[in-house]
Formats: C-alpha cells, structure tokens, sequence
C-alpha cells in the first residue's frame, strides 16, 4: 500500500494534471492511522473456556448462562499497543463456535469467521489466536457462530489495548451494556431468532444491566478524572447514554480516537458500537449521579448510578488523547458511488423470514461464499447503504474503518472513524473507507438475530 502512496505522490509532483477528488482524499488519509503492526517482541498470553454455567447476574440471582471462563461479562483482555495477544481458546459447550475480534485490524486469519477465516472450534477442541493489533483501544470479543443465540446466552468480553503511553486517568472503567429477556422464571427465554424477533429490530430484553448487573455504581471522589469506555453489547437494542449535568467529553468511538473531544450527548450506541467518555468530577454532590439512557425519550432507561464520597484529589493535568489525525474528505461526496448495498427482508428460508443485501440472504455460516464485493488495497471508495426496510440496521464492517460522510444525502462531518454504523428505516447512508488489509472480511448487521437470518456478506480485499 505504500507504493500506491509514492505512486501516487510521484504523479502529483511531475506537473501532470491536477489531482481528482479521489486523489486528494487518498492523500488526506495518508499517515491517518499504522498500516502495519509494530511488535515490541511482548506475548501476552491467556486461557479462555467458553462453557455452561451459572453465574449470580442481574438482581444477584442465578442465572443459566454460556459464559468465557466461568463470568459475564467475560474476563476483560487488557494489553499494550506493540504486545501480541495470545489467546488459547478451548470450546466445552455443546455447539461449534469461534471468536471474532471486533474491531481489531488483524490477519485476516484471525477473525474468527467460520469457514472463511477458519474452521470452526467443535466441542472439546482449542484453537490458539495471536495477533498484535495495530491500533490501542476499546474493541470486544464474542463468537461468529449462532451470534444471536450465543451471545445472548453471555458470551462476550472486553479487549482493551492501551496505548504505548496510556494517558494518567485516575481510573480507567469499563461498563459493558446489555439487556436479557428472562422468562416467568427470571431464567432467559429459551428461545431465539423469534418470528417476532425477526420481523423487528431484534430480540430486545426486559432487563438491562451495566457489568451484568441493574444496579452498577462507579464511586469517585471529587477531583478524579475518569476514563469511562461504554460497549453496547445487546443482540438488537441501541441506547443513548445521557451525561448532562457532567463534564464529560467524548474522545474514542470504537476505540479509534477523534480529532478532538467533543459533546457526547445524543450519540446512539447501536450494538457493536463502543464509546469512550473523558469525565471530570470536580463538582460537588450529595446525591448519586443517576445516569439513563434516551434512545425513546418518553421511556429513558436508568443504566448506572455514580457516588462521588471521600476526600478530594487533585485532578490529573493533561492534554486530551483524542487528537488523532482524521481525514475530514469534504469531497468525499464527488467521488463517484462504487456500490450501494441495499437492505431488505421478505419471506422464506429456514427461519421463515430472511434478511437480505443486494437481494441475496446469507446461507449460513456452514461452508465458505462468494463475495458480495471486491476493494482494492489502497484505494478510496464510497459506499452507500440504502435501506429499503422500515427496521433498524447497524452495519459493521469487519477489518476496516470507515468515515460517515452523509444520511439521507446530507453531509454529517463527524471529526471520526467507525467500524459500526446505526441505518435507520428507510434510510440512505454514505460512508468513505480505504481498506488497507488484504483478505475476506465480512460485512453484516449487526442486530444478531437480522444477521442469523441472512443480512450478512463478504468484502474481499485484495492486493494494489
């Protein structure tokens, strides 16, 4: 890719004719974000077990769970940007499954997309994944097998990498989003891809917990400066956290920092997406800081509660981390369309509704397929996404980044890359990427049970 990069410089300085908006935005993304991982010769390694168990979840109640290394949310990954992740995986549950590394760049070989990036794990076997991602971060770990049913029986977890010099925070905190749909029993419902499900935006659930639990509280003492990273990890519900009332400054989505801090208000956490909130708490409150979420706003959510108590500290003096170097592609626009995947449903196939792009549903995960769609490594692209349903539908693209340029054709400068984004019904979405790692990576929805029916595909990338 690199040559295409001084390929590119060497036309633009022999006094030829003047760059095309294509051109320019490929030059603009140049130096945006590492193109190779640089291994500091470090190997992190860790054991996980994906297995049936029983944890005390929710309300402290035991709830039958599919659970990595016996806990839900799953043991939380944490590594330096430069150190390679090792990661022994051993399956003890009664179905194949795998582990797909969302958001990381990575060897395609490592995604954890079964029979196109690797066989499935059957049960009772291990399967060793190693990496050095590229990027420092919040990114998530959960199976690609029967998504809409594992993942709700609790099988994720966090993967944090930090970066070379992690900024001095005096706390770093996870809170992993999710809901549950528990039966009469308080047990989950123990059945998935409903007709009802299916024919609307997911299996949404009846309970909502941060860190598995409805009553989560970050306590702080005033002074303290807190970086708060936010995954919403639900099969289909998107929320939209509510800080007001606090200094709160948004700095990374899915873990890629932004140009510079802004306003996190209104920001919709689709599933699949992730946030991370600079906050300072050098106010004073006798009272917990209650924090809902206002995706319906006639009907906010309470997500978490934070008590500040104790003494008052310093607070941390320092520059924001989000000051990343984020293309801002104002021409992205005149760049002519290269596809436009278009989302829709009908009637048929194996759960009797199938989810489709371009016309086409997904055949499961049982054999490899033919892409969907073929990029050039280096290359700048627009895609649209037009969705001709009246559902929501966050698509996620895996081994590659991308930049919102428009909805409904209307320019939206956001100062930051994505791997996730919310299409609402009915509507049109233009995104802009340059796809920098060759391989077959997949593309779908990410309401899980919308992909289990079909509204996935495959994005090969090859070689300049």
């Amino acid at each position: 890719m690199a040559a295409a990069f001084l390929l590119f410089h060497s036309s633009c300085q022999s006094g030829g004719t003047p760059p095309t908006p294509r051109e320019r935005a490929l030059r603009e993304f140049e130096g945006a974000y590492p193109l190779e991982a640089r291994s500091l010769g470090t190997v992190r390694t860790f054991d996980l077990v994906a297995e049936p168990t029983e944890v005390p979840l929710i309300d402290g109640h035991a709830l039958r769970v599919w659970a990595y290394n016996g806990q839900v949310p799953g043991p939380r990954l944490r590594i330096r940007l430069g150190e390679t992740l090792r990661v022994r995986f051993t399956n003890r549950l009664p179905q194949e499954t795998t582990i797909h590394w969302h958001g990381v760049r990575l060897p395609n070989a490592m995604d954890g997309v079964p029979h196109a990036t690797q066989p499935p794990v059957q049960p009772g076997e291990t399967f060793v994944y190693e990496f050095t991602p590229k990027d420092a971060g919040t990114f998530w770990f959960h199976p690609h097998v029967r998504s809409s049913e594992q993942v709700e029986r609790g099988l994720y977890g966090v993967l944090i990498v930090e970066d070379a010099k992690p900024p001095p925070y005096s706390r770093d905190v996870v809170w992993v989003i999710d809901d549950w749909l528990l039966d009469e029993t308080r047990q989950l419902f123990p059945r998935f891809n409903t007709r009802h499900d299916l024919a609307h935006d997911g299996r949404w659930g009846n309970v909502i917990t941060v860190n598995g639990r409805t009553d989560e509280v970050l306590r702080v003492r005033p002074g303290e400066r807190v970086r708060l990273r936010l995954l919403n990890a639900s099969n289909g519900r998107v929320v939209t956290p509510d800080f007001s009332g606090l200094q709160a400054k948004l700095i990374a989505v899915d873990g890629m920092y932004l140009r510079a801090p802004i306003e996190p208000s209104g920001f919709e956490l689709a599933p699949g997406n992730r946030v991370d909130i600079d906050l300072t708490f050098n106010q004073l409150s006798a009272a917990p800081l209650r924090i809902f979420e206002r995706f319906f706003a006639r009907q906010p959510n309470h997500l978490a509660d934070i008590v500040l108590e104790g003494e008052p500290v310093d607070t941390p003096d320092f520059g924001s981390p989000a000051r990343a170097r984020v293309p801002v592609w104002r021409e992205g626009l005149e760049v002519p369309e290269h596809h436009a995947f278009r989302l829709n449903a009908r009637g048929g196939g194996p759960l009797g509704i199938e989810w489709t792009i371009d016309g086409k549903a997904f055949a499961g995960h049982s054999h490899a397929h033919e892409p969907g769609l073929t990029l050039r490594q280096g290359q700048f692209y627009r895609l649209r996404y037009v969705n001709e349903s009246a559902r929501l539908h966050p698509i996620h693209l895996h081994g590659m980044f991308f930049r919102l340029l428009a909805r409904n054709g209307v320019p939206v400068e956001e100062s930051f890359f994505r791997d996730t984004v919310l299409v609402h019904g009915r509507e049109e979405v233009d995104i802009a990427l340059v796809p920098t790692d060759v391989g077959s990576w997949m593309m779908h929805c990410h309401i899980l049970e919308h992909a289990e029916a079909g509204m996935m595909t495959m994005i090969d990338v090859e070689k300049e």
